[in-house]
């Protein structure tokens, strides 16, 4: 979790759904979203909240809160800039990727 003293800040999302590549553990899937956050997401000043969960049938989702939608397809941006992410992104299968952007509303 990433600044949850602003949860009165919220104004967008970002959610994709994914599958791991065959091999891939989700414990591994772990380790590298705890890096990605605190090698790179926590220096995000307007992100909120980011984390995983796990669907049925091996299907995760990546969430990042941030104050706007803009804000979190940026932060999403900058991703392919940082290491550890790409190295994160490595664990995905690629054509499983569903990535939408969404803005608070009420």
């Amino acid at each position: 979790m990433i600044n949850n003293s602003n949860i009165d800040n919220i104004g967008g999302m970002e959610f994709a759904t994914f599958r791991l590549k065959e091999g891939v553990t989700e414990a591994r899937l772990v380790e590298l979203s705890n890096q990605v956050e605190s090698e790179f997401l926590s220096r995000q000043e307007e992100l909120i909240l980011h984390f995983l969960v796990r669907g049925t049938d091996g299907i995760y989702a990546d969430v990042a809160i941030a104050s706007s939608q803009e804000k979190a397809e940026e932060y999403c941006q900058q991703w392919l800039g940082n290491a550890v992410a790409l190295e994160y992104l490595e664990l995905l299968e690629k054509e499983s990727v569903n990535m939408t952007f969404w803005t608070k509303i009420n």
